[in-house]
């Protein structure tokens, strides 16, 4: 098989500090099993061993924290070995949203979209190790919300699957297809990364 990754990345992303929840990974896992069936995963299994990551994704455990460097690693990997394109890892962070438990306890409770924009930093904290989320603005009249990531400077990556698990979240509050436009990036020279999500 191909190296989908070059040892100097491999080397880099490596460096990745943090964590986050296992829920990742697994909702990686059943997007890749959606998109390309038992084989596609088994093909994404073999990848990441040949990397050195010998992981089986029915045994992760969704509560647990596990290295944000293996994460990066894997959703590089499946970029890679199924050629997926922007849209395409939007989709999988929209999927993301869908499978996150914790997700899930806070929708239950948070039906407006003022207090799911409120929670989402305390959601963040429950789920990554590293990076403050904040909400910078929220409209509700001119029908917009601002998201501020502070301090998570991982990979360029997980600007497209953020993208597409803050629209998700927003399109199961508000019931329309938001529009979700990352304005600001550290990977483009900004200090930060910022979100508008307007529906």
């Amino acid at each position: 098989m191909e190296q989908i990754i070059s040892k100097e990345e491999l080397e880099e992303l490596k460096k990745i500090e943090g964590e986050l929840r296992g829920v990742s990974l697994k909702g990686d896992a059943e997007f890749v099993v959606k998109e390309k069936g038992e084989e596609g995963l088994k093909r994404l299994e073999d990848a990441m061993a040949q990397l050195g990551y010998h992981i089986k994704y029915k045994d992760v455990v969704m509560m647990n924290f596990y290295p944000l460097s293996l994460d990066a690693v894997n959703l590089l990997a499946i970029k890679r070995l199924f050629d997926f394109d922007d849209k395409k890892i939007q989709e999988l962070g929209g999927f993301l949203s869908k499978v996150s438990l914790i997700l899930k306890m806070f929708m239950r409770y948070f039906v407006s979209i003022g207090r799911v924009a409120k929670e989402a930093p305390a959601i963040w904290k429950k789920n990554y190790t590293v990076g403050d989320l904040k909400l910078i603005e929220l409209n509700q009249e001119k029908k917009y919300l601002v998201l501020r990531l502070d301090d998570f400077n991982i990979h360029p990556l997980y600007c497209q699957v953020l993208m597409g698990y803050f629209s998700s979240v927003v399109q199961m509050v508000v019931k329309e297809k938001p529009v979700c436009e990352e304005t600001k990036c550290q990977f483009k020279g900004d200090k930060f990364h910022e979100f508008v999500i307007k529906w």
